[in-house]
């Protein structure tokens, strides 16, 4: 039974761990320092793309 307590114990932590990666995700997503980076990112589909002259 002692291996069943320690995978439930893993199971846990990894729930947390797991959690605090998504917020963690999530505030660096919706941080104000890359407004400015996403959205020219975001413009990148609609830039002309330059053709070589042939």
């Amino acid at each position: 039974m002692v291996i069943d307590n320690l995978f439930d114990r893993a199971s846990s932590v990894m729930t947390v761990v797991s959690f605090i990666t998504f917020i963690g995700i999530m505030w660096w997503a919706f941080s104000r320092r890359n407004t400015e980076n996403f959205a020219e990112a975001a413009q990148l589909p609609f830039a002309d793309e330059e053709t070589p002259h042939v």
